[in-house]
């Protein structure tokens, strides 16, 4: 008999086919945005446009393996007005607004299942 495998369901891109976001939005725009004009093509571009694109690389593979580390691990979450709660670590959507945990524990009680709005995370930690 197979296992039953748990299938995590984040929200659809806004375009039709959900294959990604456009990038002429003002959503992509804020949250991605380059230092480097792409409407100008001269060498020094290209050169500060590389050195920019290798930073990005480290830092995208950086808060990969970050996340990776996190994935089923307990976290402990600081949020405002002083609260710690504390989940097991599942997932973080794509735009890295929202962490999905399970086990969530919180001054009122436990919940099962729970998304974070990142806005809310002041800070976390989990043991290495």
């Amino acid at each position: 008999m197979r296992t039953p495998v748990s299938v995590l369901r984040l929200p659809r891109g806004p375009d039709p086919n959900s294959c990604g976001f456009d990038r002429s939005s003002p959503r992509f725009i804020a949250l991605c945005q380059t230092t480097i004009s792409a409407s100008t093509g001269c060498v020094i571009d290209s050169v500060h446009f590389q050195q920019e694109q290798r930073v990005r690389s480290e830092m995208r593979e950086n808060f990969m393996r970050t996340l990776i580390a996190m994935t089923n691990r307990q976290v402990e979450f600081h949020m405002y007005e002083k609260v710690k709660v504390k989940a097991k670590f599942g997932a973080s959507d794509i735009d890295v607004l929202n962490f999905q945990v399970s086990e969530l524990h919180t001054p009122i009680g436990v919940q099962k299942e729970a998304l974070l709005r990142c806005q809310d995370v002041i800070s976390y930690s989990f043991d290495v």
